[in-house]
């Protein structure tokens, strides 16, 4: 006993542990899956997650090149939940009908597992990404947890066409999972559009244009001179099992350390590029 808590007080933190991975233990953001939203409460970056959701995250870069998202707002903050955004109405746009990508096949997807039990699924990690699976069915995909960015849509389930966009801003909706399709995760700036204030009506939309939270331009990274760079930890690197099982285990000013973690409080890290 003795000997376990010594090990458990000489144990890093999390924070130690992101700050001394080395840079083999980081993937770089490529510039052609980050969005980089301005609005008039700040700077927001978005990773997309084209292996994932191909033709979703396909047509958002498309309608980011035709400025479709410039001019458009945010509609919705709903408190413990969402912040959603709509790009600008077009009358002469046609919406093109998207697959209802809310899985794929795991086979050849190397999933770093959580380690602990989970109440929707098996959980893991994939590719720096939170993932669930199903080994009877041979399925993988993303998980509704904080930050993770996902499409809008109406009750069939091919309806969204990436023109609508929500971030999750409160505990992890799990239940969404493989309800909508997950294109990629906030990686900075949602900080003040989580702090916007809520609105009125049902959902937390907002009653009217007066209350929504105007979009001034977004851009893809790609196209952007100057855009920032991000890094993520690679999730099947010694760094992140490490940086695992110390969230798992905290110590310093825990009394009782878990000894588990819920898939949602292991946020994958990321940094700004040195």
């Amino acid at each position: 006993m003795i000997l376990l808590l010594a090990a458990l007080l000489a144990a890093s933190t999390p924070a130690e542990i992101v700050a001394a991975a080395p840079p083999a233990a980081w993937r770089a953001v490529a510039p052609e899956n980050l969005l980089i939203m301005e609005t008039a409460a700040g700077t927001m970056a978005i990773e997309l997650a084209p292996e994932f959701a191909p033709a979703h995250v396909d047509a958002i870069r498309t309608l980011v090149k035709a400025g479709r998202f410039d001019g458009g707002a945010i509609v919705r903050v709903q408190d413990n939940y969402v912040v959603q955004w709509a790009a600008r109405p077009d009358p002469g746009a046609k919406a093109k009908p998207l697959p209802a990508e809310y899985e794929l096949p795991a086979t050849g997807l190397a999933i770093t597992p959580l380690g602990a039990p989970d109440a929707y699924a098996e959980a893991g990690f994939a590719r720096g990404w939170p993932v669930a699976q199903d080994r009877a069915t041979g399925t993988a995909w993303l998980a509704h947890c904080y930050g993770m960015v996902g499409v809008g849509r109406d009750n069939p389930p091919d309806t969204g066409d990436g023109s609508e966009l929500y971030a999750v801003i409160g505990h992890g909706p799990r239940h969404l999972d493989r309800n909508i399709a997950l294109v990629g995760r906030v990686v900075a700036g949602i900080e003040p559009h989580a702090a916007l204030p809520r609105g009125s009506e049902a959902m937390g939309f907002y009653k009217g244009s007066a209350q929504q939270t105007p979009i001034t331009r977004v851009r893809l990274g790609s196209a952007v001179a100057d855009a920032p760079r991000f890094e993520v930890m690679d999730t099947g690197s010694a760094s992140f099992a490490e940086y695992k099982a110390a969230r798992a285990n905290r110590t310093g000013f825990f009394v009782r350390p878990a000894g588990a973690s819920d898939l949602c409080n292991v946020v994958v890290p990321v940094r700004p590029a040195k």
